[in-house]
């Protein structure tokens, strides 16, 4: 598992070309599905209804010009030789660029952030030199004094990842309804208009119910059919251009897009939305750079995705420029290049290839959901690992279910690849700006790279862009809504999950028990210490949870031995096992009372069942042989009343007493036997045994979260109505499930905040 938490760059050194070229393969059917289906609908979009096809040839040369560039500068330029650079630690996606700057400029969505957690290797083996000197001092100094800008990172951030959601939406309805569109020259136009939505409704409900089996099998399945349909549309390329138009090549120079734009003037501007569709699924490159590596993607894409389209886009120029009275007949489109003969085949493949192409965007909703939830901006779901040997391969059933719904809505609503084209170009040109405007501050942030350099990344890329980003916001009324609108709704939801998330801790924070309080209720706590470990679920990472003092003032009873125990996300992809734990003890020992800390980088799955509870208590054994190894070489003067927290450190530190009430020392797990540790320590491991073998319980605190009296009507609408109702909508945590109902209790508290 210690391998598993590299990044790409590192892991791949360990790599066999073997390997590469297995996960280069699988990558086809994963994340370059949507990418190659493109030729489907690109021609037929452009031309839809804002600049015709005429006897010149300009525009359609113009639109392969476009549409060499654009993929020529955006996928190959942009994201294969520069963003797939700023993995984190080989994950990638929107969060993946916003975690980089929340840990080099000290800023971050999880307010239960500890020093000791910059110490993980995860944050220790990149080279994290903050910028200390000119405009990236300055930036990153004025990102962490400014609560205001940390605010509109986090939303631009969830920008992208609601644009995400929405592509995980229409992807699947264009991609399908493109390759289905093709029955339209091979049955009679009157059964057509019959059974085109119903079967793009059945394919869709087949393909959602697919995603159980998991990113690798899907992937295994789905590589032929990609690298089958990329033989294909290639090599029908090839054929028209020798056949239709050898010299179709020169429309590939720049001067035919200034062409193209001078002819048609503003409905050539209109029609840029069509020849976006063309770089659709370029960000799953970069967002499922987790399930796979770099360097698989990037041979994937520049050896044999890249150039099959280059020639699919020429071979239809080529055959449309020698072809011009067409659209009079049937719309321009994929199949009225392709020869008749192979119309029948070729449609079986694009129907097959379509369903493969919904898989990137697909899978690349369930990976920035998770890290949505787990940096504390989207409600609790069921998030399931598909791969015991690879982090990141997730299925979520809750996510997967809504998308086909709402893809099903869209596809029935629309009922044609116009619409949906137009609310697809706009979420994909949207993703990408915010990519743009995330990474011109990595380089700076955290490439320590000139400010010149962010400001042409941006001035270049964000042009052309920008560009494309008008053509499809024109067409707003045209379909272009339905991904504001999916934005919008899961905006305001997660922005509502957040703020009640943070005013839940801040309650937490403001309302915890002090130390006092423990020590004057005496190592009995002031009721009868029974038999057991009870374990107390709590968000602080320091101080005594009020949820205590609540359960002692109604209980008689509580367990032998105590455990705060707080699972938090930090922001990094993976957190090694042997730095899972953080544990401290919480008043003298005689209380028996600790804390223990479990962090999870936001791409890992939780321990469950039995695995979980072996780790935390021997961890908690190992803090006690470590501790008492330590009182062994060290005076006993004013020992035993220490009052604050130890947090176990490296074997060569230990915390003593400071004036905080917990202090902390970055951990590396104790994972070693102390010799010659003093009876009374082993007597303390014997009692936490014995304390194990009679039970472990799990005690939770059920809150109610309302605000609280004089908070305005927003706040109210915010709390009382909007959380309230995600939170009893949210899946419980996963961990909660490997403690036996007859083992839990929760305890009622009500949070005014």
């Amino acid at each position: 598992m210690d391998n598993e938490g590299c990044s790409g760059k590192h892991t791949l050194k360990k790599e066999s070309w073997r390997t590469v070229f297995a996960l280069a393969y699988q990558s086809l059917g994963v994340v370059y599905g949507d990418l190659s289906t493109s030729p489907l609908y690109v021609y037929k979009s452009t031309f839809a209804e804002d600049i015709q096809h005429s006897e010149t040839n300009e525009e359609i040369f113009g639109v392969l010009s476009f549409a060499f560039w654009t993929l020529t500068l955006v996928p190959l330029v942009k994201y294969v030789f520069i963003v797939l650079r700023a993995d984190d630690n080989g994950e990638g996606g929107t969060f993946a660029l916003y975690s980089l700057l929340c840990r080099h400029a000290r800023v971050s969505t999880l307010p239960n952030g500890q020093l000791a957690d910059e110490d993980l290797y995860e944050y220790r083996k990149e080279n994290n030199e903050s910028c200390n000197s000119g405009v990236g001092l300055r930036l990153r100094s004025a990102l962490e004094k400014h609560r205001v800008l940390q605010m509109i990172l986090l939303t631009l951030a969830l920008l992208g990842a609601c644009m995400v959601i929405g592509d995980g939406v229409l992807t699947p309805a264009i991609s399908v309804f493109s390759a289905v569109s093709g029955l339209e020259l091979l049955v009679s136009k009157h059964h057509h208009q019959y059974i085109e939505v119903p079967v793009v409704c059945m394919i869709l409900v087949f393909l959602f119910s697919l995603q159980h089996f998991g990113t690798h099998r899907i992937g295994f399945l789905f590589g032929p059919v990609v690298i089958t349909w990329l033989l294909c549309i290639s090599s029908i390329g090839i054929y028209n251009i020798f056949h239709w138009n050898p010299h179709v090549y020169q429309a590939l120079s720049p001067y035919y897009m200034y062409k193209f734009l001078k002819k048609t003037q503003g409905q050539g501007w209109m029609s840029l939305g069509g020849i976006l569709l063309c770089i659709t699924g370029s960000e799953a490159m970069y967002a499922d750079l987790g399930h796979f590596s770099q360097l698989s993607i990037k041979m994937a894409f520049s050896f044999v995705v890249y150039p099959s389209l280059v020639l699919a886009y020429m071979g239809q120029a080529a055959y449309l420029s020698t072809h011009h009275i067409i659209e009079n007949d049937y719309p321009i489109g994929f199949y009225v290049s392709v020869p008749e003969k192979l119309r029948w085949p070729v449609l079986a493949i694009a129907i097959l290839a379509a369903v493969v192409g919904s898989q990137g965007m697909i899978t690349g909703t369930f990976s920035i959901i998770k890290q949505c939830s787990a940096f504390g901006c989207f409600p609790k779901v069921k998030i399931i690992h598909t791969s015991s040997k690879i982090f990141g391969r997730i299925y979520i059933p809750e996510i997967n279910w809504t998308l086909m719904l709402l893809c099903l809505a869209v596809t029935i609503g629309f009922r044609n690849t116009k619409h949906i084209s137009n609310a697809s170009g706009l979420a994909v040109i949207t993703v990408m700006l915010v990519t743009t405007c995330l990474m011109s501050l990595v380089i700076i942030i955290c490439w320590n790279r000139s400010a010149l350099l962010a400001i042409a990344f941006t001035l270049f890329f964000g042009s052309i862009e920008a560009l494309y980003f008008s053509a499809a916001l024109i067409k707003f009324l045209e379909g272009a809504w339905v991904p504001i609108a999916l934005s919008f709704v899961f905006l305001i939801a997660m922005s509502i999950w957040h703020y009640g998330t943070r005013k839940k801790y801040e309650f937490d924070v403001q309302n915890k028990v002090s130390l006092n309080w423990l020590l004057s209720a005496g190592p009995e706590l002031g009721v009868v210490r029974v038999r057991g470990i009870g374990l107390i679920h709590t968000e602080l990472v320091s101080g005594i949870p009020a949820i205590l003092s609540h359960f002692v003032a109604n209980l008689p009873a509580f367990h032998q031995v105590l455990v705060f125990l707080c699972i938090k996300y930090v922001p990094v992809p993976h957190v090694r096992p042997e730095e899972r734990f953080l544990v401290g003890r919480v008043g003298p020992r005689e209380y028996r009372v600790y804390r223990c800390i479990a962090r999870y980088g936001y791409h890992d799955a939780l321990l469950d069942d039995a695995a979980f509870e072996e780790d935390l208590v021997c961890t908690i054994a190992d803090f006690i042989r470590s501790e008492w190894s330590h009182h062994n070489k060290h005076s006993e003067d004013g020992f035993e009343s220490n009052e604050k927290m130890t947090v176990v450190g490296r074997p060569s530190s230990f915390s003593v007493g400071d004036d905080s009430e917990d202090a902390e020392v970055p951990m590396k797990r104790v994972g070693f036997v102390v010799p010659e540790i003093d009876k009374r320590g082993e007597a303390e491991v014997e009692e936490l045994m014995e304390a194990r073998e009679a039970g472990m319980a799990f005690i939770l605190g059920h809150c109610h979260v309302k605000a609280k009296a004089g908070s305005g009507l927003m706040k109210r609408i915010a709390i009382d109505v909007g959380y309230d109702f995600l939170r009893r909508n949210s899946r419980e945590p996963t961990y909660m499930k490997s403690f036996p109902c007859a083992s839990t209790l929760e305890v009622g508290m009500i949070y005014h905040v």
